[in-house]
């Protein structure tokens, strides 16, 4: 189920930050008591492969973000302890030494589950022991969610595991959500900063795609 459209989940989840401090961290209440837009990224594993290419990608974003009244903040359902490890690995050696924003470590995937971004692809109930078990690794999909400054998911998209994510689409999604909170009007496709935007409304569209023929 979306959640578009809807307030983000009010949980608390652990998380971890570069100093290496473990604290609870509420995504809810970081948009709304700072009137901040959030950018919260999952990730399925720490230690492994596309993974930190997207962890420094989002670190070498950074400023634009916070330029942009923006905090970022990455997840996964690892440990504080496994978070801190690999914040201690030297990024010549698959580390992400040198990322600041912080790390949720949903390891007891109550927030994971309640967005429904686990791989898992079967449960069956196994009436011998009275346990369910999974198919899967029972980790995160590469999603991400842009909350705004009311705690309102306004865009949320999944990856599969090998498919990484291109930082710059999350600045430009930014840019058109705030485009519409501040000038009432809507972005088409392909809308960057500086370019045209058009009302809801038959006349206008119609005048865009006159204009914009080409």
């Amino acid at each position: 189920m979306s959640l578009v459209g809807k307030k983000f989940p009010n949980l608390n989840v652990d998380a971890m930050n570069d100093m290496g401090d473990t604290f609870k961290l509420n995504v809810l209440e970081e948009a709304v008591n700072n009137k901040k837009k959030v950018v919260l990224f999952w990730y399925p594993k720490d230690f492994t492969f596309v993974c930190p290419t997207e962890l420094h990608a989002f670190q070498a974003a950074l400023p634009e973000f916070e330029k942009r009244n923006t905090i970022v903040i990455g997840a996964s359902c690892d440990t504080p302890e496994v978070h801190f490890a690999w914040l201690n690995t030297e990024k010549d050696n698959g580390g992400i030494e040198g990322v600041t924003y912080p790390i949720l470590a949903d390891s007891n995937r109550n927030l994971s589950s309640v967005l429904g971004i686990l791989d898992i692809t079967n449960e069956t109930y196994d009436e011998e022991t009275g346990t369910v078990q999974v198919e899967g690794d029972n980790v995160t999909y590469r999603a991400t969610y842009i909350i705004d400054e009311d705690g309102v998911v306004q865009h949320e998209s999944v990856n599969n595991m090998p498919l990484g994510r291109n930082v710059g689409e999350y600045i430009r999604l930014v840019d058109a959500l705030t485009h519409v909170q501040e000038k009432g009007e809507v972005c088409p496709a392909n809308w960057e900063e500086g370019k045209d935007a058009m009302n809801a409304n038959r006349n206008s569209v119609a005048e865009y795609l006159s204009a914009h023929a080409n």
